[in-house]
Order: structure tokens, then sequence, then C-alpha cells
């Protein structure tokens, strides 16, 4: 379980936010600029967070006045917005860069349906395919929680609705918390157990759903 209480001065306001999270998948909602992406980069270990606690499991990676836990050490899985994969590498040594377990890898490729871009740059392949393959590398570390920042939002809507019930179907399997940012609301339906509205670093209120 994700437990979340932090304190993150901005430039125009400050981000006072507490949630709890088990294995499920909690929406992060709101405008540009509310505090969704520093949240998740707090978590990650990209950002410090100037007061507060975050702990997974029994892993403390930040407490006030101790020293937070290393990115590296954190085990957690990130899929960004632009995807970050590497141009210069194929899309199979993209997935196993930090490879823990070949067997997980050969897996994930099964299951995502990305056996037969393997030998391809991410140059060549679609939208869509480049965020499975992005799926694939984050999944396969092995993390603790997933992070994902609007991962599908340029998208177009076919691409985008399988990749939804990939992330449902893969969620089902995995049962590890999944912290996801967006603003489009209906995204945030499907796909969330709940929604954390934000606005200005601020939980206004949090809505309970129930995914099928």
């Amino acid at each position: 379980m994700l437990s979340l209480k932090l304190t993150k001065r901005l430039p125009h306001f400050t981000i006072q936010v507490e949630f709890e999270a088990e294995n499920d998948i909690i929406i992060l909602f709101g405008p540009s600029g509310s505090g969704k992406t520093t949240i998740l980069n707090c978590i990650a270990g990209l950002d410090s967070p100037d007061e507060g606690s975050i702990q997974l499991n029994d892993c403390s990676f930040f407490r006030t006045n101790q020293k937070p836990t290393p990115i590296q050490k954190r085990n957690i899985g990130y899929l960004f917005q632009d995807f970050a994969l590497f141009p210069h590498m194929t899309i199979e040594k993209n997935i196993t860069y930090a490879l823990k377990s070949q067997s997980l890898v050969d897996h994930l490729v099964q299951v995502i349906g990305i056996e037969h871009l393997l030998k391809k740059y991410p140059r060549q392949i679609s939208g869509g395919e480049k965020q499975r393959v992005a799926l694939a590398r984050a999944l396969s570390t092995e993390p603790k929680i997933l992070l994902l920042d609007e991962p599908f939002s340029s998208l177009d809507q076919q691409t985008k609705k399988e990749c939804h019930s990939e992330l449902l179907r893969l969620h089902r399997i995995w049962k590890i918390p999944i912290i996801m940012v967006t603003h489009d609301y209906e995204e945030a339906k499907k796909l969330g157990n709940r929604i954390l509205h934000l606005k200005k670093g601020h939980i206004t209120h949090k809505e309970q759903l129930s995914v099928s």
C-alpha cells in the first residue's frame, strides 16, 4: 500500500495532499498546472517534498528530516507522457535496458503483443505501439507501483480505447497500485477506482468508482 502526505511549495501555490492507495487505480484529475505531475515526481524521487512522508509497503521513500530513498531503490515503474524511449536503441533493447528477469520480459512481450516490434526502432512504430513498448519497459523492472503521466493523451481514439483495455487487463494480472494523471474526465471514469480532484495543489473532493 502507498501512503502519502506531502507539502511541496511551488512558485504560485503550495501542494498539500494526503491519500492512500492499495492495489487499485487512483486518478489524479484536474486542469493543467494543478500539481498532478509534481506529485508523481515526488513519489518517484525525481522531485522532493518540503515536508511530509511517502511510504510504499514497508519502504519509506521520504520523511521530513530524513534522507530520502534513492530513485533506483524505490522499485517504481514510470510511464511518461512522451514515452521517453531511447531513439538509438531497438525496441528489444529499450525494454531490457533495466532488465531484472529475461523470463518476465518474454512474458510481457507476449502478453502485451509486441513480439513483432522487437527489432524495430522507436521511429519505425506508431504511437499506440510506443505506448505498449513503454508500458512493457516500465513493468520489466517488476515495480511495486506504476506511475502514469497522461500516457494516452497523444493517441487517436481507437488506439486510446485499445490501450485502456490493455492497462485494465494488466492491472488485473499484476495487482499493484497505479497512480495515473489525466485531465480527461471520461478516461478517469473508465480507468479509475478512485478519482482525486485537484485544484492548485489541493484535493477538492474524492470520487469512488467501481471498474468492471
